[in-house]
């Protein structure tokens, strides 16, 4: 399957009581019935750049036949030290963040 995405940025939230760090983008599905998600993948190395896959899936319902651009996000509370996001689909390197935004 041949995935379109724009958009993606990082950011690690380190302001009091509200640290978090979050990857997003945006990704181009060719019917109103598909999901796209990020998660956490089961691979992870020991450096501080994060893995995540991209999930599409198929929601088998009623759906429109046209260009469809789904916001995909992965967030986590808490402290966070990453340096960069590899984002993976079906085992492939789709597209590296090496610019994460720090908010103090």
């Amino acid at each position: 399957m041949n995935i379109t995405t724009k958009d993606w940025a990082a950011q690690i939230n380190r302001m009091p009581g509200a640290a978090f760090f979050r990857a997003s983008g945006t990704v181009t599905v060719v019917n109103s019935g598909i999901t796209a998600k990020l998660v956490l993948s089961e691979v992870q190395d020991k450096s501080n750049d994060l893995r995540l896959d991209l999930k599409i899936e198929d929601t088998g319902g009623i759906s429109l036949p046209a260009l469809t651009e789904r916001f995909v996000e992965y967030r986590v509370a808490g402290e966070s030290n990453v340096t960069g996001v590899s984002i993976f689909f079906e085992g492939k390197l789709l597209h590296h963040i090496d610019e994460v935004l720090i908010t103090d």
